[in-house]
């Protein structure tokens, strides 16, 4: 009896002690909190995805989370990252307003209201505290037409349907186009249409120009229905995505932003690190054709990845401001006060990484290597080119000409050409070489010239000046060789 009353005692014991654990656990559960943390990235925005998409996919978050939860201020907390894609930046600025989101990512246009309204907002402000992607002279947003419109730069479109998102930094370029130009807002007849919308009403030839921002003016003629007749980059003002935060949640959370900016870094570096590789998962997840996504962020790309606030994007966001403030489409900003370096800094310093030599240069990571055709080294990355062969690899080339023989050799080889990209001998932006007006002169035919641009009128000056015709890719293939 005595050995059985022990045996119970025991067991009520181990019963209690049990049920001890568990209280505890559960004690332990309930005094942790959870801390939601809304962000609004735009997966269908090229050169954001690095800021959003890849650092979902890819946990980035998962090793710096963990490393705050081994700090004091932090063990109590768990972070749960709410990713909200939307298609442009003011919605994103909505959701900021409203606190369902914390940070966001949007063009310099939409970047600069998200700051204005916030510094009108009693409540908090919001801070730039990184650029995602840019570039210096504004390529990136563009203006397209049907492929077989008869229209071949924007003067071409006065008093014809053209939509753009308002809001948008395209919306922004069209604006500053119209300013230098002098033109009024009966220029044309604008409408506001998503990237969606108007890519539909395009391709249905519903509208007669449709401008967009990252990557639609480069996607929909990869696409085979469109033409582009303007680019950004004829403003000569920079264009560039950021991310913002809400002041609120940066103050009481500083650790978890420079968190999220580590881990910014480290989806720039996986870009860099494997461009076509990266360039194909982005397709997987965004649905954007990689050769696309590899023509803004692959070497020499249409778009730079760094991080660093330089001086060049407040001023540039200072121009914007004055740009819609002339028109009354904003209210006062005080860009100076806006942009907040505090957190890249420290992020960088945290990874070991110079930010002051960082922010002091405008060079992005450019083609190079050894022309295997035309066996000459890559010296100027802006007239270079590549050929990436369907289910293969990328090969480089030192020049336009050595480029189209490779693509030649290529198609000779039973190889099926993914794309070929070429430079803009004026704008120095990377093209699809399919796509491109070409210069061609064969009075020499020991040395046949082949220049490459973006626009029919920028290659008709060419030849007016230096001679020769304008060609189409097709003539310019059939002329192209080694040596030429």
């Amino acid at each position: 009896m005595k050995t059985l009353v022990s045996l119970c005692s025991t067991q009520r014991v181990q019963t209690l002690l049990a049920t001890l654990a568990l209280t505890t656990a559960c004690s332990t559960s309930v005094m942790a909190e959870v801390v939601t943390v809304g962000i609004g990235i735009q997966n269908t925005t090229t050169n954001t995805v690095t800021g959003g998409i890849a650092i979902d996919k890819l946990g980035l978050m998962d090793k710096y989370l963990a490393e705050l939860k081994k700090t004091p201020k932090y063990k109590d907390i768990d972070f749960k990252l709410d990713w909200q894609n939307f298609t442009s930046g003011p919605p994103v600025t909505n959701g900021m307003v409203a606190n369902k989101l914390q940070i966001g990512m949007m063009g310099d246009y939409p970047l600069l209201i998200n700051g204005a309204t916030f510094q009108a907002n009693p409540e908090t402000k919001s801070e730039l505290i990184a650029i995602i992607a840019y570039n210096a002279n504004g390529a990136g947003n563009g203006m397209v037409v049907h492929k077989d419109s008869p229209f071949y730069q924007l003067s071409d479109l006065k008093g014809k349907r053209v939509s753009v998102p308002f809001g948008s930094a395209a919306h922004g370029m069209l604006l500053k186009a119209m300013e230098d130009r002098g033109w009024k807002e009966d220029f044309w007849e604008l409408s506001s249409q998503s990237p969606e919308v108007g890519t539909t009403n395009l391709q249905e030839r519903k509208l007669d120009g449709h401008a967009d921002f990252v990557p639609f003016a480069e996607l929909l003629p990869y696409r085979g229905f469109a033409r582009k007749i303007f680019d950004g980059v004829e403003t000569k003002v920079p264009t560039f995505h950021g991310v913002v935060v809400r002041k609120d949640f940066a103050d009481k959370y500083p650790e978890f932003v420079v968190a999220y900016l580590k881990a910014l870094l480290d989806a720039n570096d996986w870009m860099r690190k494997s461009p076509a590789l990266a360039a194909t998962k982005i397709e997987e997840w965004t649905k954007i054709e990689k050769e696309v996504v590899y023509m803004f962020l692959g070497p020499s790309g249409v778009h730079t990845l760094d991080p660093t606030i330089k001086p060049k994007w407040i001023e540039t966001v200072k121009y914007g401001h004055g740009v819609l403030q002339r028109m009354g489409r904003v209210k006062d900003f005080n860009a100076d006060v806006w942009g907040n370096e505090t957190y890249i800094k420290q992020a960088f310093k945290e990874k070991g990484l110079d930010y002051e030599k960082q922010k002091s240069i405008y060079t992005g990571y450019e083609i190079s290597g050894i022309d295997p055709l035309c066996k000459k080294p890559i010296k100027n990355p802006r007239e270079s080119g590549e050929v990436w062969i369907e289910g293969g690899g990328i090969t480089a080339y030192s020049s336009t000409t050595c480029t189209l023989a490779g693509v030649k050799q290529s198609l000779q080889e039973g190889k099926k050409i993914g794309v070929a990209f070429v430079f803009d001998k004026t704008l120095g932006i990377k093209l699809f070489a399919d796509k491109a007006f070409y210069a061609l002169n064969t009075k020499d035919p020991k040395k046949v010239e082949i220049v490459p641009f973006l626009l029919k009128k920028d290659a008709e000056a060419w030849v007016a000046k230096m001679g020769g015709r304008v060609a189409n890719y097709t003539e310019v293939l059939a002329v192209a060789k080694v040596g030429g």
